[in-house]
C-alpha cells in the first residue's frame, strides 16, 4: 500500500501542473493525512484509550471513504468493530463488521479477512450464538496467514467446543497445541495449559485436575501474568465446589482480590456472586450491597460507552457533510449551513442530555422495586437450587452410576421433582403463549439464512411494537418480506442486516445488504411500488440510498399509532 503510494507521488512529481493532476496531488496529501490519523488511532488503541482510539478511527475512515480507498476503509471499520466488542455493544459491532466486509472483495484482503471474521465470532460468542460464532472462527482460521493469529483462533474455538460441551474437540485442540514443538513457556502456553486440564476435568468428574492447576497457577505467578492468575483461581474454586468448600472461598477470595489489581469489575462481580452462594460466614447483607453497586455501575458504564460512541459517529458524519458543502457555497450560504448545524446539533445534543436524565431518572425510581424483585430472585433461586437442582442430580448421579438401571424408577423420581418445580413455579405469573410480532419478524428474517446468504437482526424488541395496531404490523411484515424476496432474486447479496430502533412515537427500520445494488435513476415498479405503497399507506417514508460503494441501504419509519 506504501510503495503504491510512493510510486503515485513520483508520476505526480512528473506531470505537468494541469487541474487533473493537482486533483490528484490534493487526494494524495489527504490520504497521507488520513494515514497519520489511523497511525495515531492504533497508538492509542494499543494503550486501551478506547474513546480516542474510535474517533481517530472514525475520521480515518471518513477520509479513506472520500477517496474510495477500500483496503484501508475496511480496516479501521475492522478495529471499530473489535472496540464496540470490547465495550459490550456487539450488535452494533457487527454492523461495522458486515459494512467492513463489503469493502473486501479481493484475495489480498486475506489478513483483513481474519480480523474481521474474528470480530463477528467474538461478537455471537458474547451474544451466547454459539454456532453462529464457530462458524465465523472457522473463517477466520481458513483467511489467517500468521501463525500465532492461528493459535490464537485455534483456542478460541477449544474455548466455544467446551462452551457448547463438547468437551472431547475441545480436549483435542488443546492437546494438539500443547504438541507443538515451537511453542514456548509464556502467556500463552500457560492459558492453554489452563483450559486443558480444567476441560478434561469438565469431561470427567472423576478426572482430578487440582496438581496440573496448581502447577500453572506458580507459572502464571512466576510469569508476572495477573489475568492469567484470575482465570486459574477460578477454575480452581469451582473444581473445590464439589470437594472442598474451604478451599473454594480461598481461591474465590483470591480472585476477588486480583480483580481490584488489574481493576476487572467484571471478576470482581462473579466473585462476589459466587461468595453469596456458597461462604456461611460473610456478612449478606453487606456483600449483596456491593454485588448490587457494582452491577448497577457496570451497566451505567456500558450505557454512557454506547451513547458516547454513537455520538462521535454522528459528529463525524456530520462534519463530513458539512466540509462537503462548504467546498460547494459561496460565503452567505456558509454562514447559513453553520447555523442550521449548529442549530441542529444543539438540538440533537438536548435531544441525548432529555433521554440520559429522563433514564437516569427512571433507573431511580425503580430502584426499590428492583431490590424488592433481585431479593425475590435470591430467595427462589435458593428453592431451585435445594428443591430442582439438587433432585436433578440426584437422579443423574444414580443414573451415571449405576451399570443397570431401572427406567420406570428413574421417571417416577423425575415426576416428583417435577411436581415440586411447579410448586414453585406458580409464585411467578404464567407467560403467555402467543408469537408475538417481534418473534414472527425474527423467524421470517431469519428463514432467508442459508449457506450462501448470512441475515443480521438488531434491536427488535417486544417494546418497539407496543401500540402499533395489526394493519401497521401486517404492511411492515409485508414489506420486509417483500425486501428479502427481491434481495434473494436479484442482489447477489452474502450478508443482510436489519435495524430496528424506536424514539418515542416514531419507529424506523434500517435495511442493508452488500450486494449489487440498484441503479442511480431508481424506478418503482412491480415490488418496489408495492413496498412504497404499503409504506405510505401506514403514513410513512422509505428512502432508497443508492449513493453508496457498495451495496444497499433502505430506511423506512412511520409513526407507531
Amino acid at each position: 500500500m506504501y510503495y503504491l503510494r510512493f510510486f503515485l507521488l513520483l508520476f505526480l512529481i512528473n506531470c505537468n501542473y494541469s487541474e487533473n493532476t493537482r486533483s490528484k496531488t490534493t487526494e494524495n496529501i489527504s490520504v497521507k493525512k488520513a494515514d497519520s490519523i489511523y497511525n495515531e488511532a492504533e497508538s492509542f488503541y494499543y494503550k486501551d484509550d478506547y474513546q480516542k482510539a474510535f474517533l481517530l478511527f472514525s475520521k480515518a475512515e471518513d477520509i479513506y471513504k472520500q477517496n474510495k480507498d477500500s483496503q484501508d476503509i475496511a480496516s479501521s471499520l475492522s478495529y471499530k468493530a473489535i472496540i464496540l466488542n470490547d465495550i459490550g455493544d456487539h450488535f452494533t459491532s457487527n454492523e461495522r463488521a458486515i459494512e467492513a466486509l463489503s469493502f473486501l472483495k479481493q484475495p489480498q484482503d486475506s489478513a483483513h479477512l481474519s480480523s474481521i471474521y474474528n470480530s463477528l465470532a467474538i461478537a455471537q460468542k458474547n451474544l451466547k450464538h454459539y454456532k453462529e460464532a464457530l462458524q465465523w472462527y472457522k473463517k477466520a482460521l481458513l483467511a489467517s496467514t500468521v501463525d500465532n493469529n492461528k493459535k490464537t483462533i485455534k483456542n478460541n474455538i477449544a474455548d466455544l467446543y467446551a462452551k457448547m460441551k463438547q468437551y472431547s474437540k475441545s480436549i483435542e485442540i488443546y492437546s494438539s497445541l500443547l504438541k507443538d514443538k515451537n511453542i514456548t513457556i509464556n502467556k500463552d502456553y500457560a492459558m492453554i495449559l489452563d483450559n486443558y486440564n480444567y476441560t478434561k476435568w469438565l469431561q470427567n468428574k472423576n478426572f482430578n485436575p487440582e496438581p496440573e492447576l496448581l502447577k500453572v497457577l506458580q507459572l502464571k505467578k512466576d510469569l508476572k501474568d495477573i489475568k492469567g492468575q484470575i482465570s486459574t483461581h477460578s477454575h480452581l474454586a469451582d473444581y473445590y465446589l464439589e470437594t472442598n468448600i474451604a478451599k473454594a472461598i480461598q481461591h474465590t477470595d483470591a480472585k476477588y482480590a486480583l480483580s481490584h489489581t488489574v481493576n476487572n469489575p467484571y471478576d470482581r462481580l462473579e466473585s462476589l456472586g459466587t461468595l453469596l452462594e456458597i461462604s456461611p460466614t460473610i456478612d449478606s447483607k453487606k456483600l449483596f450491597n456491593e454485588f448490587k453497586y457494582l452491577n448497577d455501575s457496570i451497566i451505567t458504564a456500558k450505557d454512557d460507552a454506547k451513547n458516547r460512541f454513537a455520538l462521535i459517529e454522528y459528529g463525524v458524519e456530520k462534519q463530513n457533510i458539512e466540509n462537503q458543502r462548504l467546498k460547494n457555497s459561496d460565503a452567505k450560504k456558509e454562514v447559513q449551513l453553520l447555523r442550521q448545524y449548529f442549530l441542529s446539533g444543539l438540538l440533537v445534543a438536548l435531544l441525548v442530555i432529555i433521554i440520559i436524565l429522563y433514564k437516569k431518572r427512571q433507573k431511580k425510581l425503580q430502584q426499590e422495586k428492583e431490590i424488592e424483585v433481585k431479593n425475590t430472585q435470591l430467595k427462589m433461586s435458593k428453592k431451585v437450587h435445594d428443591v430442582v437442582a439438587n433432585g436433578i442430580y440426584q437422579v443423574m448421579t444414580k443414573i451415571e452410576n449405576q451399570e443397570h438401571f431401572d427406567k420406570n424408577t428413574a421417571l417416577d423420581e423425575l415426576e416428583f421433582v417435577y411436581e415440586k418445580s411447579r410448586d414453585i413455579s406458580y409464585e411467578k405469573p404464567d407467560a403467555q403463549d402467543v408469537v408475538e410480532f417481534d418473534e414472527k419478524l425474527s423467524g421470517l428474517i431469519g428463514s432467508f439464512k442459508n449457506e450462501e446468504v448470512n441475515t443480521f437482526l438488531a434491536g427488535n424488541e417486544k417494546n418497539i411494537w407496543n401500540g402499533v395496531d395489526d394493519s401497521a404490523k401486517d404492511n411492515v411484515y409485508q414489506v420486509i418480506r417483500e425486501l428479502l424476496v427481491n434481495m434473494k432474486k436479484h442482489s447477489q447479496a452474502s450478508l443482510v442486516a436489519f435495524k430496528f430502533e424506536r424514539n418515542n412515537n416514531l419507529i424506523k427500520i434500517q435495511y442493508t445488504d452488500n450486494g449489487i445494488g440498484i441503479p442511480g435513476d431508481l424506478s418503482y415498479k412491480n415490488g418496489l411500488r408495492n413496498t412504497v405503497s404499503r409504506i405510505e399507506n401506514i403514513n410513512g417514508e422509505i428512502t432508497f440510498d443508492n449513493t453508496t460503494e457498495k451495496g444497499l441501504k433502505i430506511y423506512i419509519s412511520f409513526p407507531a399509532s
